[in-house]
Parts: C-alpha cells; sequence; structure tokens
C-alpha cells in the first residue's frame, strides 16, 4: 500500500508518467482534461487499478481464513482415486483425495474409549422442567408408559391452544382441530378435580433419514396393538426440546413436554376406552394390576422422528457430553428402539435427490460428496471421530449430509445407555426384498401378536411411502467414480458396525 501512495505522490509532482503513456492520454484528455491535467489522469489509473487488485486479493484471503473447515490441497500420490474417470467435465486434476490415506486415518480414530455416560441427576438438572411433568412410574398395567395427571378447568377449555406443533403448519392445526372435540369426553372425574390420561412412545423408530422409516412407521400403524403419534416425525428429543425448530418470524421456539405428549392423546384416549371395558367399578384413576385377575392393556405407543439417532445439533461441545438417549433412558430405561439402515451410499444419494435443488445432477452429486469428504478429512486431522460426527459447524458447511452414513458412530453411543437386545436394527434391503419377514421380526421384537391373515395381505398390497419418484428415476444411477469415492469412505464404518452387531450383511458386500 506504501508503494502505491509513492507512485501517486512521484507522479503528481513530476512528468515522467506523462512521457510514458503520452498517446494514450492524448485520447482520454478531450473527456478528463476539465478535471484532471494528463499526468493526473495516468497516475489515478495506475493507483486506481493496483488498489482493486490489492483489494480483490485481500478479499480471496479472507474468505478462505472464515471457512470452519477449509481444505488444503490434495497432492496427486499413488493409489488416489480420481474425482471423475468418467467424464472430464465433472472436476478438474486438483480434486483428487488420497483414499487410503484417509481411510488409515478413520481406522485409527474408530478405536476410541466409548463415551463416558452423565451422572443421572446431571441429566436431570439439564432439563428440571421435563423431569418435573413425567412421573418416576408408570401404571403398571399398561404397557405403555402412561400415568394420569390433572388438569385444571381453565387448561380443559382449550388444551392445544399453545401447542407450538398445531401452530407450525395448516395441516398439524387441522389434525390438532380433530382432536378437540374429544378431549372432553375422555377426561376422568374424581373428587371434583378434572384427569386427563397421559403418555410416552413405548418404542420409538430413531433412524435413519431415507432408509425406509417412513414406509416402517405407516406399516406399524396398521397393527390393532399399536397407536401412533398424530404426526410421524415430532423430532422433539432432538430439536424441539432444544429450541432448534423455527417458527414463522424467524425466531427459534422451544417446545415444551406437554408439546409433544399431546401427540399422543388419540393413543391414550384408545387406551382409556380399553381400560374402562376391562375394569369395573371405580375406575378412574385405579392402578391397574396384572395379577387379581384385571387384563393387562396390551397397546403400544410409539412415534418415528429419524433425527433421533444421530441429531444433536442443538448443543454446542465438539464432543456432546448429553444426548438423546440420555433423557430417553432416565425417563424410561426399558424403552425399545427401532431403527433402519440401508447402503449408507444409496442413502447418501437417496438424500440429495429428496432435497431437491434446480441443478440436481450426477455431475452436481459427484461435486458435493467430493467436498463433503474433503471436509471431513479436513475436520479429522484436527478433532476426534465423534467431534467430527456431530460437530454443528462441519454440519453447516458440507453440502451433503455424509455424517448421517457413520451409523456405528451413533449406535456405539446409544449402546452406553441401552442394552443391545433393545434396539432391533434393520436393513432396508431385507424389508424391500421380504417385508413379511422383516415385519415379523419387528412384532417379535415388540412382542405384538401375529396379523390376520386378511390384514396381512392388506398390509402386503400398500404402496411403498415415500419411495424415489419419476424425475429422480429419471436421472439415473449416480458416476461410478462417486460410488467408489463413497464406498471406500465408508467401508471402515461398514465393517466396525457389522463387527458390533455380528453380521455380515451390513458390510453391504463392497468389493
Amino acid at each position: 500500500m506504501f508503494m502505491v501512495l509513492l507512485c501517486f505522490f512521484y507522479c503528481w509532482q513530476t512528468n515522467m508518467c506523462e512521457t510514458l503513456a503520452h498517446k494514450w492520454v492524448k485520447l482520454l484528455s478531450t473527456r478528463l482534461g476539465r478535471f484532471f491535467s494528463k499526468a493526473r489522469v495516468v497516475c489515478f489509473l495506475i493507483v486506481l487499478t493496483l488498489t482493486l487488485l490489492i483489494m480483490a486479493s485481500y478479499n480471496l484471503t479472507w474468505d478462505k481464513k472464515r471457512l470452519p473447515f477449509t481444505t488444503s490441497p490434495i497432492q496427486v500420490r499413488p493409489g488416489v482415486v480420481h474425482s471423475n474417470t468418467a467424464a472430464a467435465k465433472v472436476s478438474s486434476q486438483n480434486n483428487l483425495i488420497d483414499v487410503k490415506q484417509l481411510v488409515e486415518i478413520i481406522n485409527s480414530k474408530l478405536e476410541y474409549t466409548p463415551r463416558k455416560v452423565p451422572d443421572e441427576k446431571d441429566v436431570i438438572e439439564m432439563d428440571s422442567h421435563l423431569f418435573s411433568v413425567i412421573p418416576d412410574h408408570f401404571l403398571p398395567g399398561v404397557k405403555s408408559p402412561c400415568w394420569y395427571k390433572e388438569i385444571s378447568s381453565e387448561r380443559s377449555t382449550d388444551p392445544y391452544r399453545n401447542n407450538h406443533y398445531c401452530r407450525s403448519s395448516p395441516t398439524r392445526k387441522t389434525l390438532c382441530d380433530k382432536m378437540r372435540p374429544n378431549f372432553h369426553k375422555h377426561l376422568q372425574n374424581r373428587d371434583g378435580k378434572l384427569f386427563r390420561l397421559r403418555c410416552l412412545p413405548y418404542f420409538y423408530i430413531i433412524g435413519q433419514p431415507k432408509c425406509g422409516t417412513t414406509d416402517l412407521y405407516s406399516t406399524l400403524k396398521m397393527h390393532p396393538e399399536v397407536q401412533s403419534s398424530i404426526i410421524k416425525e415430532p423430532h422433539w428429543w432432538t430439536r424441539g426440546r432444544l429450541g432448534h425448530f423455527h417458527s414463522r418470524d424467524g425466531f427459534s421456539d422451544i417446545f415444551r413436554v406437554e408439546n409433544y405428549l399431546d401427540l399422543f392423546d388419540v393413543a391414550a384416549q384408545h387406551i382409556q376406552e380399553k381400560m374402562n371395558r376391562n375394569s369395573s367399578g371405580d375406575h378412574h384413576i385405579t392402578q391397574f394390576v396384572t395379577e387379581g385377575g384385571t387384563e393387562m392393556i396390551n397397546v403400544l405407543t410409539f412415534e418415528a422422528s429419524p433425527s433421533t439417532m444421530w441429531d444433536n445439533r442443538g448443543r454446542k461441545e465438539s464432543e456432546p457430553g448429553f444426548l438423546a438417549q440420555d433423557f430417553i433412558h432416565t425417563l424410561q430405561p426399558g424403552a425399545k428402539f427401532i431403527t433402519i439402515l440401508r447402503d449408507p451410499v444409496e442413502r447418501l444419494y437417496s438424500d440429495y435427490l429428496y432435497f431437491k435443488e434446480d441443478k440436481e445432477s450426477v455431475e452436481d452429486f459427484h461435486q458435493k460428496a467430493l467436498k463433503s469428504v474433503q471436509l471431513f478429512q479436513s475436520c479429522l486431522s484436527q478433532w476426534s471421530l465423534r467431534a467430527c460426527a456431530y460437530n454443528r459447524n462441519l454440519f453447516s458447511s458440507k453440502p451433503l449430509r455424509l455424517h448421517v452414513g457413520l451409523y456405528v458412530v451413533f449406535l456405539l453411543d446409544w449402546l452406553t445407555v441401552f442394552h443391545r437386545d433393545q434396539i432391533l436394527v434393520l436393513r432396508l434391503e431385507d424389508y424391500a426384498a421380504d417385508k413379511r419377514a422383516t415385519l415379523q421380526k419387528a412384532f417379535d421384537f415388540l412382542g405384538l401378536s401375529p396379523l390376520s391373515v386378511e390384514l396381512e395381505e392388506d398390509v402386503m398390497k400398500q404402496r411403498v411411502e415415500n419411495s424415489r419418484g419419476m424425475k429422480d428415476r429419471e436421472l439415473g444411477p449416480m458416476l461410478p467414480a462417486t460410488r467408489d469415492l463413497l464406498r471406500e469412505f465408508h467401508q471402515p464404518f461398514n465393517r466396525k458396525l457389522a463387527s458390533v452387531l455380528d453380521d455380515s450383511t451390513f458390510l453391504w458386500s463392497y468389493p
């Protein structure tokens, strides 16, 4: 900058600039002569050009500095995989990843000490309101975790008035409006006080996105012993509870636990009706027991938020100390969970197609996959594997949700608080190939009765929910180079998953 000012001063005081650019200045002087001398015009243009070049260079440097996870130039080495070997248009020679080195880094970081589970008292202190609303014990004669809660007469006039779910969309508002007429019919009166039956899910479908959770949810809903929340994906444990949802005015709203429990009112009313039929006399707040001839109310409540298994963006720690499962376990140590997985390479492509963009193409997917892998590699050079799997900044920087396919990282965290026999892990490939057999696994896991022949036939005839549309199918499969890159990236995670589950099918038959 100093040299630019010196040039400006020197040219202003001498005629050297004028001598060097006499002919050029002559052309411009007719229009600019009123304001500057010929020498001053030349110097002005020189200074302006140099200043712009310096500013442009500064801005480029600043952009690089502010990115949270930028990648250093990746050199060509033996054993690298081209970003695209099929089409030169996909990327230049610079976009190379040393896959062998990356796999070595992942393998070295996959062997880590399990997370330290927080003390129960610390979990309770983190969300004291949650634990003040939900009791320590549930009705013993009901298989789902249910209890009676006193409700004020004022609240009973419009129980869903302040529910954030009901206000979040017109569709959800309609669902809440449909619940209002039946609400008062199911209130229980005892000694002049009103009580309502509240329930949490007995089991949760916790993941993963684009792995068949919607179809599994719709199918399980058809079982007569199952009752779902009124919306499939509340996302309460990972988002609503932490204020990660956004309202229309742009501000984050915290969804209180009461909002979440309202979503199970229809299920609770169904259970209440069964309790009324199975009981005689004073059944209002009876503590139902399985002994003495009272029949167990075998109705299972559930919801299917596919973010529950992996999403912890509401927390700011690099390696989160508290996870959703810590709070669920403190409330429901006997809860059950189902997660359905698929080849993480195909999952990522399906995820990309679901979040449609104008420039959707196999080449665009390749570039985004490449950048996502590079950013993850850059993160691993500084942080642990768990930190990179949960990192909020990295999630925002990556153009694709690559980390959602790191199934084993999240599963191992769930196994720090729940027993292996409380988590059923399914594969979408098995579900698609033999839906009947896969559903039977789920029924056995949950202790559900077999379906009648007629109902089973209806279930098998159901259209597959949330399947790939015609436009997406026309786009065709991903490029071979993209598939090779992503398979190499995911292979160490798949090997670890297959080992943890003692099931080689979770290798997804990669060569």
